[in-house]
């Protein structure tokens, strides 16, 4: 044989690995794991950040609802002047002002302008208020784990979305170096029927082919690339700008083992949980609700005081003593209705949750166990398809098959590697969809 037909790699390809063989690696494209890229999310994403201060927001209102038994302390000021006849001797006698004199009928009744400065603190303790405090600090207690909760997951999801971006981008790499390993084997076909045309010995309908397979060869090094810029953008946007050029480090070919699935969702599953909490959330609303319709009563503490002008003159007085309470609207009945129907909401809420979350479990095993399958026969479709085009490739440099059949092979090549790229995605991507049903940690990690 001739060198020309037992190279396995094209000549136009040659120039191609040598600069690939000698070039410097990127500058700044330091190696980056798929753990590290979780964790860059984690840390950076604005989504999260926003879903902490959340969870920071929920456990203030928890904090405040709890606050509510205490006492309250109202604290005020006024001035006044006045010269109406009752406010007026009511003044003087506040200010401790009062003498014989202020009996006369005629200053009684035509009292001169008199002006009081005065202050006073009131303490309210609430003693008995129809249970509705109690109930609204449950429900404000259960609503901020509840979104603590969501939080968790919400970490979780982020940590699943950087699995398919990370392994996408590295899939989108590697179509990059088949698209130009196809484009490589592409040119030196249309070099070889070139050169045969030239001598008469292929036809012009060989030399049009093998042109427009080049042609669309570099078509498709095109659309590899612009798929490449996507998921590299789609990396950075989760784990950081540095994620747009790092070397990514963790291979998509090396999978790790799949989950032992159980038939149901775990019951500490965050969303789970949360959905648990809203209804109780929503339970104990029906019962702050209720507790509004009833009188409330309240212990009060007052120390006041009121001055003259000068603040020379005045007195100062306490008050000690029980208020009770009872507003009555037709908005509570419907405010007790609104809650109820929230209650429902909330019950069947999570009753849909737990049908949908056993679902999620039986689909993720599936797709794993059917992206595996794939992953095992597309393995074998690339290693026949590698063997067929070099074999149709040396028999058609000797003449003995047409240029057809080489064209076929390295379509079938392409599609092949496609399939296997595709497959091992998917296998990647299902395990971390099991590990998010059954909340699992997400390559190795948990937040």
């Amino acid at each position: 044989m001739t060198p020309e037909t037992t190279s396995h790699i094209p000549l136009a390809a040659l120039p191609l690995a040598l600069l690939a063989a000698l070039a410097p690696a990127p500058a700044g494209a330091a190696p980056l794991t798929i753990e590290d890229a979780i964790r860059a999310a984690w840390a950076d994403a604005p989504a999260l950040r926003a879903s902490a201060a959340l969870v920071d927001a929920a456990r203030a209102d928890a904090a405040r609802a709890r606050d509510a038994r205490l006492p309250t302390l109202s604290l005020g000021a006024r001035g006044v002047r006045t010269d109406e006849p009752m406010m007026a001797f009511g003044l003087r006698l506040d200010q401790g002002r009062i003498g014989t004199a202020d009996f006369d009928p005629r200053r009684l009744n035509d009292p001169a302008g008199l002006v009081g400065v005065g202050g006073g603190a009131t303490v309210s303790v609430p003693v008995f208020m129809g249970g509705r405090l109690r109930a609204a600090q449950r429900a404000a207690g259960a609503a901020a784990d509840a979104e603590s909760a969501d939080h968790v997951r919400r970490r979780m999801e982020v940590a699943a979305s950087v699995v398919q971006a990370y392994f996408g981008a590295q899939a989108a790499d590697e179509g990059v170096r088949h698209a130009e390993d196809l484009l490589a084997h592409g040119t030196e076909t249309e070099r070889f029927v070139r050169e045969r045309n030239a001598r008469g010995l292929a036809p012009d309908a060989d030399l049009a082919r093998a042109a427009a397979f080049r042609a669309q060869a570099q078509a498709e090094l095109a659309v590899a690339h612009q798929r490449r810029a996507s998921a590299r953008s789609a990396l950075a946007l989760l784990s950081g700008d540095g994620a747009a050029e790092a070397e990514l480090a963790t291979s998509i070919s090396a999978l790790p083992p799949p989950l032992v699935a159980p038939a149901s969702a775990p019951a500490d599953r965050p969303d789970l949980l949360a959905a648990r909490l809203r209804r109780d959330a929503a339970a104990s609303g029906v019962a702050a609700a209720r507790g509004a319709l009833l009188p409330a009563l309240f212990a009060q503490a007052s120390a006041e005081t009121m001055r003259t002008s000068d603040l020379a003159e005045g007195t100062s007085w306490t008050t000690i003593g029980l208020l009770l309470r009872w507003d009555l609207a037709l908005g509570d009945a419907d405010a007790v209705r609104a809650a109820s129907a929230r209650a429902r909401a909330a019950a069947d809420a999570l009753a849909w949750r737990e049908r949908e979350a056993v679902r999620e479990v039986a689909e993720a095993r599936r797709a794993v166990e059917t992206a595996d399958a794939r992953v095992r026969a597309a393995e074998e479709a690339v290693s026949a398809s590698e063997s067929a085009r070099t074999l149709r490739d040396a028999r058609h440099r000797q003449g003995l098959l047409p240029l057809t059949d080489v064209l076929d092979a390295e379509a079938g090549l392409a599609g092949a590697r496609a399939l296997l790229l595709a497959s091992r995605l998917d296998a990647r991507v299902s395990r971390t969809r099991l590990a998010l049903a059954l909340h699992h940690p997400i390559e190795g990690l948990m937040p």
